[in-house]
């Protein structure tokens, strides 16, 4: 019997959101195949690891295919983006944490590349005024991806309803913390 490589990736992926100390046992078991075939299309977790990241970079780059980073204006496409990674955050958040196994290592083509799409964007509505430039793009891909993994984490705990991940995201990204109506502050020296 063929193993199907995707069906078991979409399992771990579905089981390691949920439980990210889950054993190479518990994978095998999610995927209904048994843990010496596990083994044969990955030899341990880290290449079990490298195989959802591979899968992760896909389903960022569909989401940024679908959002259109592009076209109209640039907080527009940021809540497409958003909404678009959003059925991919839980994975998305697996790996954010899990990357930080692997400091030191040169940074993955496929995530600079996104990366770079990302930040592209927000130097799109810096240029066009719709952003703040006092925030560099780098850092701002950055808080985009930590706010993704804090939601997905949040919505998984039950935290957060599902139905605001996107408002809730891009709200806060877009609009700072600080309130529209809040009297500004001087800086202390």
């Amino acid at each position: 019997m063929a193993v199907d490589r995707d069906h078991v990736l979409r399992s771990a992926a579905a089981l390691l959101t949920r439980k990210s100390t889950a054993t190479m046992d518990e994978v095998a078991r999610a995927a209904g195949i048994s843990r010496a075939t596990l083994h044969r299309h990955f030899a341990g977790r880290d290449a079990l690891v490298r195989a959802l990241e591979a899968l992760g970079i896909a389903e960022c780059e569909a989401a940024l295919a679908a959002a259109r980073p592009d076209e109209g204006p640039a907080a527009d496409a940021v809540r497409r983006l958003v909404a678009a990674i959003e059925p991919h955050a839980p994975l998305l958040a697996f790996l954010y944490t899990e990357n930080q196994l692997f400091e030191g290592e040169e940074q993955n083509e496929g995530w600079a590349a996104i990366d770079e799409r990302i930040a592209t964007l927000f130097r799109r509505g810096q240029a066009s005024g719709e952003f703040r430039i006092d925030l560099t793009p780098a850092w701002l891909t950055e808080a985009l991806y930590g706010l993704l993994a804090s939601a997905a984490w949040a919505v998984a705990e039950g935290r957060v309803a599902p139905k605001d991940f996107t408002h809730m995201i891009v709200e806060l990204l877009l609009g700072g913390v600080r309130r529209p109506d809040a009297p500004a502050r001087r800086k202390e020296s």
